[in-house]
């Protein structure tokens, strides 16, 4: 019995690493890898990882320690799991900016490997390091498309305002796609066109001047259907 107990201590301290438990049973953080942590129970310890994307927080008072990567200090816990990449995901879960890095306004949120595309504030682009939108020059990214009066595909902002139903101009008025339905054009202060789109899913609606499921929108029902058949 002695033996066997100890060959089942070696084969423990090889798989966990020699992962000392404290006094106290709990979770405890990797000192090398941010996402990787230890269950420990009666002083033995199980070894753990957060999904792919998230990091675990020694300090988070929750059950689930896991987190987003902006909201833990790592310190020199700077080793992840090997990415677990999808479609438009870099990794299974977080907030990932546009992968053109032209576009600054656009970012994913990432669940579990199923993105939503978020379009920012007109005005706003995505800041990586806390995962939310917020002015230019505080998100600091360089390369961003050039604002101009006419985009590459020929659309210029009508010279005729759009007002709303109050008969008040509007600000940055929005004007549907001619060949996208997930597409639309929004005009800076009435004259500088930005062309954003609606998450995957839905299509723009333009009397509602807003994403809309494809079924509410003339003309776009089908829109989705030729690329379900496609997959």
């Amino acid at each position: 019995m002695i033996k066997i107990f100890i060959i089942s201590l070696s084969i423990f301290s090889v798989c966990y690493g020699a992962f000392t438990c404290p006094k106290k049973d709990g979770q405890y953080e990797d000192p090398v890898q941010c996402d990787k942590f230890y269950q420990c129970e009666d002083g033995v310890a199980k070894e753990k990882f957060c999904p792919d994307g998230l990091v675990f927080d020694p300090l988070n008072r929750k059950i689930n320690k896991c987190d987003h990567v902006f909201n833990v200090d790592c310190g020199d816990r700077l080793e992840l799991q090997p990415p677990q990449p999808t479609k438009k995901c870099p990794r299974k879960n977080g907030f990932f900016a546009h992968p053109d890095p032209t576009v600054c306004n656009v970012f994913y949120n990432c669940i579990d490997g199923e993105s939503v595309e978020i379009t920012c504030t007109t005005g706003l682009h995505f800041d990586e390091f806390t995962g939310t939108c917020v002015w230019p020059d505080s998100a600091g990214r360089e390369g961003c498309g050039a604002v101009g009066k006419k985009l590459k595909d020929g659309f210029e902002c009508p010279k005729d305002r759009q007002t709303d139903t109050r008969g008040q101009v509007v600000d940055h008025p929005k004007y549907a796609h001619p060949n996208d339905c997930q597409k639309f054009y929004v005009c800076l202060n009435g004259d500088t066109p930005r062309e954003q789109g609606c998450s995957d899913g839905t299509v723009y609606n333009e009397e509602q001047q807003r994403c809309d499921a494809p079924e509410n929108v003339l003309g776009c029902e089908d829109w989705y259907k030729n690329e379900e058949k496609q997959s």
